[in-house]
């Protein structure tokens, strides 16, 4: 059994965060007794300015929010 798991983002998190990601998504799978050599996760980064909703970017949209990275 292999389990791909694909993790879209805003290109914002530090490589920490994205490290804690990953290891949370893989204790899922491990705590349903999928060893952890069978998951692979895939983090796709996407700039906040092409990401569109709408019609704004991320980037206008979130413009006054402080995301956190």
């Amino acid at each position: 059994m292999l389990i791909i798991v694909h993790v879209k983002c805003l290109e914002s998190f530090e490589e920490e965060k994205i490290d804690y990601i990953i290891k949370n998504i893989t204790k899922v799978f491990t705590d349903l007794g999928v060893p952890a050599q069978a998951v692979e996760i895939l983090v796709h980064e996407v700039p906040m300015t092409h990401w569109r909703t709408k019609g704004l970017s991320c980037a206008e949209k979130f413009k006054d929010v402080d995301i956190p990275g």
